[in-house]
């Protein structure tokens, strides 16, 4: 760790026992937090696998992005929310929970690279990030320390970034530098300095809520992106061969799921909800089960849940859900 004035070490995790035999097991007894600033992650065996859990404790970037804000308590919720699920991973699976990144005093842009510090160090652990937001500027972070990863490995492997959303978060930043909405950009920016090829596909984009600007850069970016319709009205095949050809496309893939994608009815506690956002039903579950699948994922993050605007949880068990998905579905490299 870099920047310890932006860490917050784990606490246990805590929830239900009924016993300690593996087919009673829930996931607070299972996993392990680890402090990054004492002893670190210990390395990962060849043959093994592992996941660690990160907060990004922040919403910095949707105050500048002028959202509600209330989701720098996200991460508690969710891992709450996770606590006692029962285990149905694989007994080998590590779980570790290395704590927090979170934002101090308005200062995001030192945040972020707090977190791509971390995820890097994550990764080169041989660990997978899975990130508790907080805001979507958990983007530029985390998908920024994934591409130093790679950098450092020199195999010239392809990311390709993949965002579940309503939204493209293509924003360009202007005077108060990062938000939730630029991550894409900033990341778009960073790719063209450095001469890195910028794969990004997007999942459920709604018309109503991005500008003619976004489609515009969109389109000036190559982005590929399948709008929220695709969804509504269970367009398989167009879902699959837009994903297909991005998973065969790169070697990588940095996954982000904006709650906000989700309708209304299941997901009220974000910052911008969505009446007619998509349904997590059959197609969206085959959907992210491909990736998951898909044996390239280097990182995931569950971005926007605020608590404070939730109703009983409904939008926290759903984020929740989605990382009970991940685990049981998990093939990485």
């Amino acid at each position: 760790m870099k920047k310890p004035d932006f860490y917050r070490p784990p606490v246990a995790w805590t929830g239900r026992i009924d016993g300690t035999d593996e087919e009673l097991l829930r996931w607070h007894q299972r996993v392990t937090p680890v402090n990054l600033l004492t002893g670190g992650l210990p390395a990962l065996k060849p043959h093994q696998q592992g996941i660690v859990f990160l907060g990004f404790a922040c919403d910095e970037g949707v105050r500048r992005n002028q959202g509600r804000t209330g989701a720098v308590e996200g991460p508690a919720a969710l891992r709450r929310a996770c606590s006692n699920f029962p285990v149905h991973f694989e007994s080998e699976l590590i779980l570790a929970d290395a704590g927090d990144i979170f934002c101090k005093d308005n200062l995001l842009e030192d945040a972020q690279q707090a977190l791509a510090d971390t995820v890097l160090a994550i990764r080169k652990a041989g660990y997978l990030p899975v990130l508790l937001g907080g805001g979507h500027e958990i983007t530029y972070g985390h998908a920024k320390g994934i591409y130093q990863h790679l950098q450092q490995r020199k195999r010239n492997e392809k990311l390709g970034l993949l965002n579940i959303d309503a939204h493209f978060d293509l924003r360009i930043a202007g005077q108060e530098g990062s938000t939730s909405g630029t991550g894409f950009w900033q990341l778009a920016q960073d790719c063209k300095l450095e001469g890195t090829p910028f794969h990004y596909l997007a999942l459920g984009i709604q018309s109503n809520s991005n500008t003619q600007q976004l489609f515009r850069i969109a389109g000036d970016l190559d982005v590929q992106y399948v709008d929220a319709d695709a969804f509504h009205l269970q367009d398989k095949v167009l879902l699959q061969a837009a994903v297909s050809q991005f998973l065969r496309d790169v070697d990588h893939i940095y996954l982000t799921i904006d709650l906000d994608v989700f309708s209304a009815a299941f997901a009220p506690g974000v910052s911008a909800v969505a009446y007619n956002g998509i349904r997590p039903d059959g197609l969206f579950l085959e959907t992210y089960r491909n990736i998951l699948q898909s044996g390239k994922l280097a990182g995931i993050d569950i971005a926007e849940l605020n608590p404070s605007l939730d109703i009983d949880n409904h939008t926290a068990k759903l984020g929740a859900s989605l990382l009970f998905e991940m685990a049981g579905n998990l093939h990485y490299h």
